[in-house]
């Protein structure tokens, strides 16, 4: 699969906040966003993916040249422990179901060394599917599974 994923910076801002709007509009099915009076879903605080030695990395999805996603990262500390996590995935409906997404998810966890953890909201069944299947695959089954606070979580070290 033909794909680049590219870090973001100042010039993607705002290719990632109208991207943003279509991964609200597919997630308000689980949460019930509505849109506000402008037309347009709240915007998606951001900003933090912006600014030079944060531990939030935002990445875009290009194929032929054509935006098809997106990926943000945190790096989260906690206790002092440390671990990513997946704060957003998407990849437009047009591009799903051809190995895009799992080859993105294998670069992050790749590119992202270390404990990571990947939650899903229980209402989200496909997405549950989509991440125990990568992670399994990734991981050769080497991860641990939890239901807490109504999502599913999966642990393991890239």
């Amino acid at each position: 699969m033909d794909f680049n994923i590219v870090q973001v910076n100042q010039k993607h801002r705002e290719v990632l906040n109208n991207l943003m709007q279509f991964y609200i509009y597919d997630f308000a099915e689980f949460l019930s966003f509505d849109v506000e009076d402008d037309g347009k879903y709240s915007p998606y605080p951001l900003d933090d993916y912006f600014k030079e030695r944060n531990h939030q990395f935002a990445y875009v999805i290009k194929r032929e040249e054509k935006y098809v996603g997106f990926v943000l990262v945190r790096l989260i500390e906690e206790l002092g422990l440390r671990h990513y996590s997946i704060a957003e995935f998407f990849i437009l409906k047009k591009y799903r179901r051809k190995g895009i997404g799992k080859s993105v998810a294998t670069d992050i966890f790749t590119r992202h060394k270390g404990p990571w953890e990947v939650h899903q909201i229980e209402s989200n069944q496909g997405a549950q599917l989509f991440w125990k299947r990568v992670i399994n695959e990734y991981t050769k089954g080497q991860f641990e599974e939890r239901i807490e606070s109504g999502k599913t979580i999966q642990t393991f070290i890239s």
